[in-house]
């Protein structure tokens, strides 16, 4: 008896779900779907699966779900935690010119570690928002933890990053 595509298509969708809960390595999933394209039996398609088959989709995806939740919250609290460890930047008074960051002496506010670049950031007002832009440091620059590609806004208790300095983002 052949495969169908039907067959085929749902031993693929278990190789996906398996890859997207870890439970094969990215190598794996390749070479096993490699085997499936090639399957030309159920019994292949079944001995290629069958370490996959979850007892019950609805307990799995729940307890993924909660661990998904829960690493999310641990992730917040360690924030909020360090974020009230950090030192504080005053944003400065709004200006014409924008606060240049960085380890050169001609810089508004000069960080003298070896992970800021010269010219490492600027926060400039525009439109009555704050925003902090990345001059393209070595070590980047990061807002609540991501790394920052371009400008983003930023506001009081954001949390900046000048590459290993951090501060607490704090008004007047």
């Amino acid at each position: 008896m052949r495969v169908s595509d039907a067959e085929r298509e749902h031993a693929l969708a278990v190789l996906r779900e398996g890859a997207a809960q870890g439970r094969l390595s990215h190598d794996t999933f390749v070479q096993r779907m490699e085997l499936v394209l090639a399957a030309r039996r159920p019994e292949e398609l079944a001995a290629l699966t069958s370490d996959l088959a979850a007892e019950d989709g609805r307990i799995s995806r729940g307890l993924y779900g909660l661990v998904g939740r829960m690493s999310a919250f641990s992730v917040r609290i360690r924030r909020a935690w360090q974020a009230e460890k950090l030192p504080p930047l005053l944003l400065p008074e709004p200006g014409p010119h924008p606060l240049r960051i960085g380890r050169d002496p001609a810089n508004g506010l000069r960080l003298t570690h070896d992970s800021v670049s010269r010219m490492h950031a600027e926060l400039s007002h525009q439109a009555r928002l704050w925003v902090l832009r990345d001059l393209g440091s070595t070590n980047g620059t990061t807002v609540n933890g991501r790394r920052l590609t371009g400008s983003i806004v930023v506001q009081d208790g954001d949390m900046v990053g000048f590459g290993n300095v951090l501060f607490r983002l704090t008004a007047r």
